[in-house]
């Protein structure tokens, strides 16, 4: 713990040890720090090094590099949350509260306020690079009596918070699961530092309270502070249900002190992000010292009046004048020029070998990047190369469903008991993703086509899929055509 004794993690995991007597520890968060400054794109062990010039000076150097750990990362996200995510409520009111009508397509509601769409594919992102990331539910302006019990307050607004692993401090875990766990962030009001500390625990009833709390950093010491008139300080949900959701790669995590966090996409990939970087800043490198060199015999400089020397191509000089016995001369040894090789292709095949050994270490196969030209591939040679990236994606797509579906339950449940919303907090919520991961919608179509064709699907079906059209107007659509086809010469009335 000594890493972090006078940081904020470290200063707030004293004051929980004290406080609830426990022991955690913050080990782990080294390793965090480690993967965000991967995910920032600099890690000063590796990226900079020492190179001395010609005067036998030291000066300091940084590899050119790649930054495909946050490229990775913004992949996932991509991948998994993205335009085509979509989340639904099947009470009508409950899904118009949380996203808003149909008019406005899922950025109404709770969620559009929250700007759940942009915010959450930034922390998905963080959550593959950093190990974990949270969705908190708050109830904004929420009126309680002295005792904490929520006093319901249409005023009361019901919104998403997104917490970085870096602000998460888990209590209790369960199982592998957090079941209790504090969220910490530093901010600065009028020129000082304060620390906010959101607790969430369970009562011996098995309903979670939520105590929030203010600190004043003054050095390496927190003191306690008033909290703002509009939070409440002890807030009873009522509820075994939690108010907080973690998202993280679906991955074992091999390191012991984890505390019930996840793991970094590429936490067991580092030495690859590593390689990729040496391999890139080689291929860069041969091209900044491969210029060609001109090396001019010295008879053939002038000085001038500054005493500075000139070469003949700085004055267009043509003419010379030969000095010494005989006149023979070698002109190689005058003027010689060398024109290193680049190695470009060796290069290239460096850095490409590189990005497939991190590419397969990360999940996403040995294809994910690729920079030649191998000409058009067919439907099925495509899907196949994209297996292993569909594998682990489906496993990744497991804690993400749960995630959401736990955070539009614990909003409906604020909406309900804190806004006095008339919503259902148990009504059936529907998560889907985007398949064209998968398999790309040309090779879908096909294969659709062939489920019908065989007798496996309707082509009703087939058409509401494809065509977004209602079950009963794709019916009507196909028995036209069925129409058409038994009366080719009726051409009506």
């Amino acid at each position: 713990m000594e890493t972090f004794k006078n940081d904020v993690i470290g200063l707030t995991v004293e004051y929980l040890n004290k406080k609830y007597d426990t022991n955690i520890d913050t080990q782990y968060y080294a390793n965090i720090r480690t993967w965000r400054e991967w995910w920032e794109g600099y890690v000063k062990d590796v990226h900079s090094y020492i190179e001395l010039g010609v005067d036998n000076a030291p000066r300091m150097r940084e590899l050119y590099r790649l930054g495909m750990a946050k490229r990775i990362t913004e992949d996932w996200a991509s991948l998994l949350l993205n335009e085509k995510t979509t989340i639904q409520a099947e009470d009508k009111t409950s899904k118009t509260w949380l996203f808003g009508d149909d008019n406005e397509q899922g950025t109404g509601g709770v969620f559009g306020d929250s700007n759940f769409w942009a915010e959450g594919n930034e922390l998905l992102e963080k959550a593959f690079a950093y190990g974990t990331g949270a969705f908190v539910a708050r109830a904004s302006g929420a009126k309680v009596n002295k005792d904490g019990v929520v006093v319901p307050d249409k005023e009361c607004k019901a919104a998403i918070e997104y917490i970085d692993a870096l602000s998460i401090i888990p209590l209790s875990v369960e199982k592998s699961r957090i079941t209790e766990v504090a969220f910490v962030s530093e901010f600065t009001r009028r020129g000082k530092k304060y620390v906010y500390l959101e607790t969430h625990t369970k009562a011996d009833n098995g309903n979670y309270q939520i105590e929030n709390e203010y600190f004043l950093l003054d050095g390496t010491q927190l003191k306690s502070a008033d909290i703002p008139e509009n939070i409440a300080p002890l807030i009873d949900t009522g509820s075994p249900r939690p108010w907080f959701a973690f998202i993280y790669p679906n991955i074992t995590c091999n390191i012991r002190t984890n505390n019930g966090l996840g793991m970094s996409v590429y936490a067991n990939a580092l030495d690859n992000l590593k390689a990729v970087d040496i391999a890139f800043n080689n291929f860069v490198r041969d091209f900044k010292l491969g210029g060609k060199k001109v090396f001019y015999n010295k008879s053939m400089l002038m000085t001038n009046t500054e005493g500075k020397i000139i070469t003949p191509d700085d004055v267009v000089q043509q003419l010379f004048q030969q000095v010494g016995d005989g006149i023979d001369f070698d002109a190689k040894q005058m003027v010689q020029e060398f024109n290193p090789s680049l190695r470009v292709q060796e290069n290239k095949d460096g850095v490409q070998a590189q990005l497939d050994y991190l590419s397969f270490k990360c999940g996403m196969g040995t294809k994910r990047y690729q920079f030649e030209n191998s000409g058009i591939k067919t439907a099925t040679e495509y899907s196949g190369e994209k297996q292993e990236l569909v594998q682990h994606a489906n496993r990744h797509v497991i804690i993400l469903e749960s995630a959401l579906k736990t955070l539009c339950r614990a909003l409906l449940y604020i909406g309900k008991a804190f806004c006095g919303a008339d919503v259902d907090p148990d009504t059936p919520i529907t998560v889907s993703f985007e398949d064209g991961f998968i398999i790309d919608d040309n090779a879908a179509k096909e294969s659709d086509r062939q489920d019908v064709r065989d007798g496996l699907k309707q082509a009703w079906e087939y058409r509401v899929k494809w065509y977004n059209e209602t079950e009963e107007e794709a019916k009507a659509v196909i028995d036209g055509m069925k129409t058409a086809i038994e009366n080719p010469f009726n051409f009506g009335t």
